[in-house]
This record gives C-alpha cells, structure tokens and sequence, in this order.
C-alpha cells in the first residue's frame, strides 16, 4: 500500500508538473490568431485546481466507497498515468499546431488521423482519463463526481469556443470534420 501511495504522489507532481510546463511552453506565437482564447485557458486552470483539492479533500472527510476491494486504487493510477501518457502521446502528434491557448496558426490544417479520427478532442479525452483515474483512485463516489463532471464542464465549454474558431477559419470542411467524429469520447459523446 505504501508503495501504491507513493505511486499515486509521484503521478499527481508529475501530472501538475506537465501541465504547468505545456502552459509555459506551448503557447502561441507572436504570428498567430491569439484572440479567439476568450479566457478558456485561465477557466480550465481554476475548475481542474478547485476540482481536484475538493476532491482529494471530500475522500479524507467522508467515506462513500466504490468498492471495498484494493484494485480499485490500482485500477485509478492505472487510468492516471494512462491519461497523463496519451496526453503527451498526443501532444506531439500535433506537433507545431499544439496550443495551450485558443488560435489558430498561420499554416494550420485540420488532423484527421490517428486519434483524431475518432475524436476532435483527443488531449482533452486523455485529460479527463487522468480526472477519472483521480476519482476512481480516491475511491469516493462524491470525489469521484467532483474529480469528473467539473473538467467535463469546462471543456464543453473550450470545446465551444474552440470549435467556433476551427468553423471560422475553415468552413464547411470543420464541419463536415465534426459530423464524422465524436468531441471527447469515441462513438459515444
């Protein structure tokens, strides 16, 4: 169990740390359409921060279990250190066209392959992974809603944003893009 719980420290530093270095580094250059942001960025960083303090919080003061049984911990540093490896994975499939921030660069096209394929949001699907592996691991129903449903929110709500910007710069093939695909989660949602 000690060693599960140092796991599971060493992948929160690792997953507060990552972000904090794709903010830094992967923002949007001096050429690029950066005004379609409209403060998304900023409202991510607060619901993921309340999110998760509220959640670890409510699994130390409160017992609603999913299950009584030790895998459950396993099985939510799993889904967390699956998330954190896709988002990267998927990070550097996009390559130049990754922001942190809404825009839209100079040569940008629209990826359709790889996970792309299956979703518009990829990075956002592995992110929430990472929030789902969060509230399965403190195994806690009410951890577990606040670790999901407040992320969700909030990237329905860049997602919107986004893909307003993606339809005004390239039209009917985005849209044609977002009927063959799911946001977030493949064949599903």
């Amino acid at each position: 169990m000690k060693t599960l719980s140092l796991l599971f420290s060493i992948s929160m530093v690792l997953w507060i740390v990552s972000e904090i270095i794709y903010k830094q580094t992967l923002k949007s250059g001096a050429a690029d359409k950066k005004d379609k942001d409209k403060s998304t960025l900023n409202i991510l960083w607060i619901v993921f921060l309340i999110s998760i303090a509220s959640a670890v919080t409510i699994s130390y003061r409160t017992r609603f279990p999913v299950s009584e049984g030790l895998w459950i911990k396993y099985m939510g540093e799993f889904l967390i250190l699956s998330g954190l490896l896709l988002r990267f994975i998927i990070i550097r499939s996009l390559g130049k066209y990754f922001t942190v921030d809404v825009t839209i660069k100079k040569d940008h096209k629209i990826k359709k392959e790889g996970f792309y394929r299956w979703v518009r949001h990829p990075s956002y699907s592995a992110s929430l992974l990472t929030f789902l592996g969060l509230g399965i691991y403190l195994n806690n129903w009410i951890s577990l809603v606040l670790a999901v449903i407040p992320p969700l929110l909030a990237f329905n709500h860049r997602i919107k944003v986004e893909e307003q910007a993606l339809v005004e710069q390239f039209g009917e093939e985005y849209i044609e893009y977002r009927k063959s695909t799911r946001k977030i989660i493949p064949f599903i949602y």
